[in-house]
């Protein structure tokens, strides 16, 4: 289990009649990556723009983010500082904005990045699975062609993951990593195949860094696990940090999230059968989603720690605009070491930006929005559920809630 990311640090953006990296700076050839996703079957219109810290920039029905990487043998070629974002029409109502600037920004991670920014409409006859699956494909391939065009960039970091031997007297741990599989565009990818097919299982925990975990669902922008969180999974690179010098990092389960009761009974059971056949006093374990994915969490903490294997979860909260209500939809008493990634239900209120990208129209009908989100100054009132990342449960966000 060993992985060198080689991190091509990149602080700018621009476009260019090459696609290179020079001096810090990505400079894409728009046209080129243009014809590229133009090989995609689906898409009527295809544009591509460029969005950077500290703009009056939002990026409006955000379907994922993916940083270009590229795997050559045991190490990962990764532009740090820059990612694809896809912008596309609303199918239902969980999609999301990021702000470039302004009070949104610090509740989105991506706020901070140089963003090749793709939107795409797809064919008016298109149905949704399909429409959706277009716009997946096209964030993936135009993160794998800048990736593979900027191949031989030096690399400013080589950040080494192994785990190797580490001494019996530290306390073994795991890491159970819940993935959305609900069907009907609320699933996640794994190795090119739907997660529901194969899950529980154990895997290497290089794999989502290595791009492997794909984002292919639709739930609410606050805790969507993006394929850039995927790739960027601050839980895998702590333990991978911690490992052989305060734990042994004894491996990853990853578990789906189902709908049917008899499906998460069964997938709990599982999960914890095959964190315990790895001999560990611990787990951690994160989630994605919220409401149905509660009763999941709960499963899996009764199944752990009824079998002596002390849990800590990563959760967000729905408590209400004034955080007065139950913030779970399940809960139970073995769920008492909860770290809270903050209340998605809390109100945040947007200025009005000078540029627009992705179809503004549907800001009404986002998760978290409403008909009464639009001011008349131009600004928006939402919910930090409609706020890409806000409460994301992998933790990566410095957001959290505290009892009082």
């Amino acid at each position: 289990m060993t992985l060198e990311l080689s991190h091509v640090d990149v602080r700018d953006v621009m476009f260019g009649a090459e696609t290179v990296v020079r001096d810090g700076t990505l400079v894409v050839d728009r046209d080129a990556l243009a014809q590229q996703l133009g090989r995609i079957d689906g898409l009527a219109r295809i544009e591509i723009h460029l969005a950077k810290p500290g703009e009056a920039t939002r990026l409006v029905c955000v379907k994922d983010v993916v940083e270009p990487r590229l795997q050559q043998g045991e190490r990962v070629h990764c532009l740090r500082g820059a990612a694809v974002a896809t912008l596309g029409q609303i199918i239902g109502f969980q999609e999301g904005l990021i702000d470039m600037s302004g009070p949104g920004a610090p509740y989105t991670p991506f706020s901070a990045l140089q963003l090749i920014v793709i939107e795409a409409d797809p064919l008016s006859d298109l149905e949704p699975h399909r429409h959706e699956a277009a716009l997946r494909e096209a964030s993936l391939a135009a993160a794998r062609w800048l990736a593979k065009a900027t191949v031989d960039a030096p690399g400013d970091e080589i950040e080494r993951l192994e785990l190797g031997p580490a001494s019996p007297a530290l306390p073994r741990v795991a890491y159970v990593y819940p993935v959305l599989t609900q069907g009907l565009l609320h699933d996640t990818w794994v190795e090119g195949r739907n997660a529901c097919e194969g899950l529980p299982r154990r895997i290497d925990p290089t794999l989502p860094l290595r791009g492997d975990i794909v984002s292919g669902n639709c739930v609410s922008a606050c805790d969507k696990n993006t394929t850039w969180h995927h790739q960027h999974n601050p839980v895998t690179h702590e333990l991978f940090r911690r490992h052989a010098r305060e734990l042994c990092f004894a491996g990853c389960v990853l578990t789906p999230l189902p709908v049917r009761l008899a499906d998460k009974q069964a997938a709990a059971a599982r999960a914890a059968e095959l964190v315990r056949e790895l001999d560990v006093s611990g787990a951690l374990l994160s989630k994605e989603g919220f409401g149905n994915p509660d009763a999941d969490l709960m499963m899996l903490l009764r199944a752990l720690e009824g079998a002596g294997i002390r849990c800590v979860a990563i959760t967000d909260e729905f408590a209400g605009r004034d955080g007065a209500s139950q913030s779970l939809a399940d809960s139970a008493p073995e769920a008492d070491a909860i770290v809270s990634v903050g209340n998605a239900n809390a109100c945040i209120t947007l200025p009005a930006m000078a540029r627009m990208l992705g179809p503004v129209e549907s800001v009404p009908r986002l998760a978290g929005a409403g008909e009464g989100s639009g001011l008349p100054d131009g600004s928006v009132e939402v919910e930090l559920q409609a706020l890409m990342g806000a409460t994301n449960q992998l933790g990566t966000m410095r957001l959290s809630c505290r009892g009082a």
